[in-house]
């Protein structure tokens, strides 16, 4: 069956497309649109067209499975051409989604109508690259410059409503009667002369308005090589005839396309993707049904926990020992959701619904009827291993243990139950209810349908799962562990806390490591025994600098949390120095990124060598969502791929460094880590 069919409604030809899931623009969609606008040319009777899709959306961009490949023909930047060029108009009737290529297609119908609930956007920023076919021509001619740098230089979609002020949709139609309401339009405009095309019109620009974006957004957009290219490139063809422009937008588009970050940000949708695969497990296991969550715990981790469930529509018990931190615990939980729809991201009846799922107890025996527990109190063995043999006793048969833990064993936590297959991790990232991240940790006896269950859920809570083995740390908190050994060593040898994270800033980090440590909190994990001073970090928290909450730290903070380099803290540094006898050298920005980087892609490969992740964009995706790698460097796998692993070698030898087995075969063969 052809996957564009047409349809005459009288003198309308119908153009609809059934390409599920998405209506994605393959080859067969372009040539079956391609063949319906000839269709349309031929045919004297047939006075406009209506392009439509069956399913859940209209077109939502490319069909991914051609990126990287050579398109075969029609691409898309003729096709859209013969659409506009059409001498009967076209009408695109667009629901769910009309995204990259499909938004394009729109712009290149002489009229959009469209259901209030769709959403149009040009999202090809997100891969690094800019669109290709006339996107940044047409937008800015149809919808003004302020609205379409919005949208192709963020690549965040708008609303059919926000589409229709801007000029972007000409009509909203009924949500049961799209296509109807469409052909009733078509035959309205039939008669209407000249047709409205986008190419042909111009627009009204300033430089001002131009400078005024990029100021707005350069803190977003630092670091990236796209948006700049789009800001350039809308700013120099607005004054050009149309034809010039999308040549123009055709070489800034290869130009991107050939480049690292696009590659890299590729890399990380598809890494994405493929992390949710689960090697030895087929996609169609069987997976227990979770119709009430449990979480014990209502502090900030238990909290978080429990409103990704809740913002599901999923019931959740949340349990804690003593009233006043209960109360506290839901308190906050409201108070965030009151925040977000003051935010307008949510209504107040989406918040008492969110807030009506929640049943708040004393009575561990209350978790009996959940179907998934999960475990957010004191990262301490002993601790956990008793909330376990607890929760052994209470939990219904097959109801799945999980623990949120950050670095300990799950085989030993397991080990506390009579159920080790029911056992597994779900380390969340705080704040849990806004981070992406979610590790799945999968343990030596947790039964297949127990970790197949846990991924399938991860996505209805809208979380990027990746599965992890049991290690010290699993993945990203493993990882972590040399990056921050030796910065501490760093700063016995000569350098200081604000070198170090400038490092780490202008690589594309959110911050360095020490700032980091400053904003969770200096004395996390410390012994809080202030006569016990073993390192610096103890001296800072035996004096209370505990970070950005104490207005001091590894910096000194103003009121507004503006970090200064702090004399103090020199001083302490410069006593340790003399304390431990470390001989001092002048460091060098290559050594802070050999050092605390390059270490962190041996142990990497460690942890890919020992099974402990799947593949190595599994560890990229850890990175990126977790612990806010910058995205157009890939990940720090993909990031010693574009290195070049010889390099990393040599540079972790200089520095007296044992090198992982596979990083250094993968170097001497030439390989990668990733594809």
């Amino acid at each position: 069956m052809s996957v564009i069919t047409t349809e005459r409604q009288g003198d309308v030809l119908v153009v609809l497309s059934d390409n599920p899931p998405v209506n994605a623009l393959g080859a067969a969609v372009r040539q079956g649109l391609d063949a319906a606008v000839a269709e349309a040319a031929a045919d004297d009777s047939i006075k406009a067209v209506v392009i439509a899709c069956k399913g859940q959306t209209f077109f939502a961009g490319a069909d991914i499975t051609e990126f990287g490949k050579p398109m075969a023909d029609p691409p898309l930047p003729i096709l859209v051409d013969k659409i506009e060029a059409l001498d009967k108009p076209v009408i695109a009737a667009i629901h769910g989604t009309a995204l990259g290529g499909g938004c394009e297609v729109a712009l290149a119908s002489h009229y959009r109508i469209a259901v209030p609930s769709a959403k149009l956007g040009l999202p090809e920023v997100k891969l690094g690259i800019l669109p290709g076919a006339g996107g940044t021509q047409r937008l800015p001619r149809v919808a003004g410059v302020p609205v379409a740098l919005e949208m192709i230089a963020k690549g965040d979609p708008i609303s059919a409503g926000q589409a229709k002020e801007a000029g972007l949709v000409d009509r909203l139609a009924n949500e049961g009667s799209l296509l109807e309401d469409a052909i009733a339009f078509a035959r309205e405009v039939a008669g209407a002369r000249p047709l409205p095309r986008a190419s042909e019109k111009t627009v009204a620009a300033t430089p001002e308005m131009f400078a005024y974006f990029r100021k707005a957004n350069a803190k977003r957009f630092r670091g990236f090589e796209a948006p700049a290219a789009i800001i350039d490139l809308v700013e120099r063809t607005v004054s050009m005839p149309y034809q010039d422009g999308v040549v123009l937008e055709r070489q800034g588009f290869m130009k991107l396309i050939m480049g690292v970050q696009s590659a890299a940000q590729r890399h990380i949708f598809f890494a994405e993707r493929k992390a949710s695969k689960i090697d030895g497990i087929a996609d169609d296991i069987a997976k227990r049904p979770i119709a009430r969550v449990g979480v014990i715990g209502a502090g900030t981790m238990g909290g978080g926990i429990s409103m990704n469930f809740l913002s599901a529509g999923v019931p959740v018990t949340i349990v804690e020992m003593a009233q006043d931190a209960l109360d506290r615990g839901t308190g906050i939980i409201r108070k965030n959701y009151e925040a977000t729809a003051a935010k307008g991201r949510m209504t107040a009846e989406q918040v008492e619904k969110a807030m009506g799922l929640l049943t708040p107890t004393l009575n561990f025996d209350d978790l009996a009827a959940c179907d998934l527990i999960i475990e957010a109190v004191y990262e301490s063995m002993d601790v956990k291993k008793e909330v376990f043999g607890k929760l052994d006793k209470i939990a219904k048969p097959g109801a799945i243990l999980a623990s949120n833990t950050s670095y300990l064993n799950i085989d030993e936590i397991a080990a506390s139950t009579s159920r080790p297959q029911d056992v597994l991790g779900m380390h969340f990232f705080s704040p849990a209810n806004v981070m992406k991240l979610l590790e799945v940790v999968r343990g030596a006896k947790t039964a297949d349908d127990v970790l197949a269950t846990v991924m399938a859920l991860s996505k209805k809570i809208k979380k990027v799962a990746v599965v992890a083995g049991v290690c010290y740390g699993f993945i990203g908190n493993r990882m972590l562990m040399p990056r921050q050994v030796e910065a501490n060593k760093l700063l016995l040898e000569g350098a200081t806390p604000e070198q170090i994270d400038r490092v780490h800033v202008e690589f594309g980090m959110p911050m360095g490591p020490f700032q980091m440590a400053d904003l969770a909190g200096v004395d996390i994990g410390w012994h809080r025994d202030p006569t016990r001073i073993e390192n610096v970090r103890d001296a800072l928290a035996a004096e209370g600098r505990w970070g950005q909450k104490k207005g001091a730290g590894y910096y000194d903070y103003d009121e507004k949390r503006n970090p200064t380099p702090s004399p103090r803290v020199a001083e302490i540094i410069g006593e340790w120095r003399a304390k431990t006898g470390t001989p001092q050298h002048e460091v060098t920005a290559e050594e802070i990124i050999a050092r605390t980087l390059y270490t962190m892609v041996n142990e990497g490969a460690l942890i890919l060598q020992e099974g402990m992740a799947q593949r190595a964009s599994d560890i990229d995706v850890v990175w990126i969502y977790g612990y806010g790698w910058p995205v157009y460097r890939g990940g720090p796998m993909f990031w010693a791929d574009t290195e070049g692993l010889k390099k990393i070698v040599a540079g972790l030898e200089r520095h007296g460094f044992e090198v992982a087995p596979l990083l250094r075969e993968k170097a001497e063969k030439g390989e990668r880590f990733t594809s």
